[in-house]
């Protein structure tokens, strides 16, 4: 009796002391609980940091918060168990920028004379782009300890744009006296200026890209150590297929030619592109950019 007595109170020792290894000195829990929700980061800017700290090369700067690839995806997770969670992934952005030049006005024949300030125009150029990226994923975790083994599956989709349009001051004109597409009648933003098929000088009015659009699907399997509670270390790899493609980009522009001369305007349509993956990969977007991972907890 006092043997089985003995033996019972080693057996809840032992259990207590598992117990409490998951648990700090003030009693805060190591390991993820049902209802918790966790953000990552790239790790290797903290590590960078710690490591120049002990090292004391004098090199030392503040680490950053670094998104975990380089599609700026948030990626976060919430916990439906002590061993299981939903993964996120998101990035909806748009950018919209505009700039407008002075450039001198093409049909003043006469010069000015001094003070009078010439007749001026304005060229105006457009900007924007768009990407989004979605993802849902779930998780299952492994093991009982502060290091922990995780894998799962991901599902994402992504698509993404861009359009450039240009708009001038100065219209052009054929006949006798032609107003030509030059840096006297417009405004070089960079990338508006180029030649038609006939080799006439031609400037840009639209520009836009094709349609990016893809589709992933990837099972993955990791691994995280808590290193305080609720603050792990971690990395994974993923297996999976991947599928985009991009239509085609189309370019409007104008010049003046041919018998006259006149204006003339045409359209220029680019290829399309598509893809195909079946491969391993380091993070949520199935491509090959990866980074250990700093995984925040809370509730």
């Amino acid at each position: 009796m006092k043997k089985s007595a003995l033996l019972v109170a080693a057996l809840a020792f032992g259990a207590t002391t598992a117990f409490a290894q998951l648990e700090n000195k003030k009693g805060e829990t190591y390991l993820p609980e049902s209802g918790d929700w966790s953000i990552g980061i790239d790790a290797t800017p903290v590590l960078n940091y710690m490591g120049n700290l002990i090292g004391g090369n004098g090199l030392n700067v503040a680490p950053t918060w670094n998104f975990l690839n380089a599609n700026q995806t948030i990626i976060g997770k919430m916990y439906t168990s002590d061993q299981s969670a939903y993964r996120g992934i998101v990035r909806i952005g748009m950018d919209n920028s505009h700039s407008t030049a002075m450039i001198g006005d093409a049909t003043q024949t006469t010069p000015p004379t001094y003070p009078t300030v010439p007749t001026m125009k304005t060229d105006e150029m457009k900007a924007s782009s768009h990407f989004v990226g979605l993802g849902a994923g779930m998780e299952m975790r492994k093991g009982k300890t502060r290091l922990q083994g995780f894998y799962g599956a991901d599902f994402m989709f992504w698509m993404s744009g861009s359009k450039d349009t240009y708009t001038y001051g100065n219209a052009l004109a054929g006949g006798a006296t032609p107003i030509m597409p030059s840096a006297a009648t417009t405004t070089n933003f960079g990338s508006n200026m180029t030649t038609d098929t006939y080799g006439n000088a031609a400037r840009i009015t639209s520009w836009k890209s094709g349609s990016t659009i893809g589709f992933g699907l990837r099972g993955f399997i990791g691994a995280e150590y808590f290193i305080i509670p609720k603050v792990s270390i971690g990395a994974e790899f993923g297996w999976g297929i991947g599928f985009s493609m991009t239509g085609a980009s189309t370019t409007d522009l104008e010049s003046v030619g041919g018998a006259g001369p006149a204006v003339g305007t045409q359209t220029w349509t680019g290829g399309k592109s598509g893809s195909f993956m079946l491969d391993t990969d380091r993070n949520a977007f199935a491509s090959g950019t990866g980074a250990l991972r700093l995984n925040f907890h809370f509730q």
